[in-house]
């Protein structure tokens, strides 16, 4: 899994990835030029190790993971393992799934982006404003009065579902 090369393995061409945590994922060039970010790089730098700063190493199995089921199912044209696939894998606590989610965005893999904003989006669904803030770790701007105001005007915003729990 961790490898330090980038050399060529048969006919596939093999690239580096880098994480902020210091692991390297050797991986088939092919599968990784999913990512518009990775294919502009091999393109205009022709690069064979590529430093992903922002991205965990933990993620980055879980992004390769879905590249390479991508790729498997695609070429077998199996469009319900692969809905049955996306399903379990967006099955992981919040926290994991936001961190997937930056992490396509700064790769800009659009369609898996897509599948997992979708995915955040249901599981805030019906979701008190306390709990989407203290989802996302948002504190409140407002003064007291303006918060009272708010709550006043918009009664609809402060219903639902209190939890704010991260599974």
């Amino acid at each position: 899994m961790a490898s330090s090369s980038s050399a060529t393995t048969g006919e596939k061409k093999m690239l580096t990835l880098k994480t902020c945590d210091n692991k390297e994922f050797s991986v088939a060039e092919s599968l990784v030029l999913q990512s518009e970010l990775i294919k502009t790089m091999v393109k205009e730098e022709r690069v064979s190790s590529i430093p992903l700063p922002t991205i965990k190493s933990k993620t980055l199995v879980k992004i390769i993971e879905y590249l390479k089921k991508h790729a498997e199912l695609t070429a077998t044209s199996n469009k319900e393992d692969f809905k049955n696939f996306q399903k379990e894998f967006v099955n992981v606590v919040l926290e994991e799934l936001l961190d997937l989610t930056v992490a396509v965005n700064y790769l800009k893999i659009n369609g898996l982006l897509e599948f997992c904003c979708q995915a955040v989006a249901d599981r805030i669904k019906n979701k008190s404003v306390e709990a989407v803030r203290k989802i996302f770790r948002i504190e409140s701007d407002f003064t007291p009065e303006e918060e009272a105001e708010f709550r006043r005007e918009t009664p609809w915003a402060f219903e639902g579902d209190l939890d704010d729990t991260t599974n």
